[in-house]
């Protein structure tokens, strides 16, 4: 059974972008940290769900989940990992900042733009994994968070399909699963909730489970949710 879904996973990719070679001073194991980390193998659910994308590029150099507008550190083009280790030995010009948008960050959004004009879709889920402690970039640093959690940004989708999720996924996963706690719901979901409704899944990068088993409770959560809502 295809489950009416468009799953995206914006933070997955390990891709240094070639515009950024000569400049960038990460190693791999730097990208791989600042990335979501597992979120390939627990959210691989391509022939699970009606819709999935998943680009390459990391989240160290462009940030999908950011306005384009937003130039902090932690940005759209970063200047500094969430671990607050810098990206380049130098800043980049705007003119490289502007490449890396139009080659990486605009087409990202124009396919789920594209993808949402397909009928088939009654929800589209943001999927992340998060640090088990909040980094020093984040709304909680040095806070345990939970294993799970779920958010709509108050209102991306209807707070009953929230409430449903959760109940799914605490049959999966156990009282570990918190709502909009310690994310409210990233840029993401909030910009693509005019074209149809988001959830944002974050799943702990904690060894409480192994990965294929997470992938297992998740395939179980939302399968359980479509069963019940659509």
């Amino acid at each position: 059974m295809t489950l009416p879904l468009l799953v995206s996973l914006p933070h997955a990719g390990l891709t240094m972008p070639a515009e950024v070679q000569d400049l960038s001073i990460l190693t791999s194991e730097q990208i791989r940290a600042d990335s979501d980390e597992g979120a390939a193998e627990i959210y691989n659910l391509r022939q699970h769900v009606a819709a999935f994308l998943t680009p390459d590029v990391a989240r160290a150099f462009v940030d999908l989940n950011r306005p384009e507008s937003d130039r902090r550190p932690d940005g759209v083009v970063k200047t500094h990992t969430c671990w607050n280790q810098p990206v380049y030995r130098q800043p980049l010009p705007e003119s490289l900042i502007q490449a890396l948008l139009k080659n990486y960050y605009y087409p990202y959004h124009q396919q789920l733009r594209k993808i949402s004009k397909q009928t088939q879709f009654q929800l589209a889920l943001d999927c992340h994994t998060m640090a088990a402690i909040g980094p020093p970039v984040g709304p909680d640093p040095g806070q345990e968070r939970p294993w799970v959690c779920l958010s709509h940004a108050e209102g991306t989708c209807p707070d009953v399909w929230l409430e449903t999720m959760a109940d799914c996924f605490r049959e999966a996963f156990g009282d570990h699963v918190a709502i909009n706690e310690p994310f409210r719901g990233g840029y993401i979901i909030r910009l693509h909730a005019e074209e149809m409704p988001w959830m944002q899944v974050e799943l702990s990068r904690g060894d409480f489970l192994a990965n294929a088993e997470k992938h297992q409770r998740v395939l179980q959560a939302i399968t359980r949710f479509c069963a019940i809502t659509f």
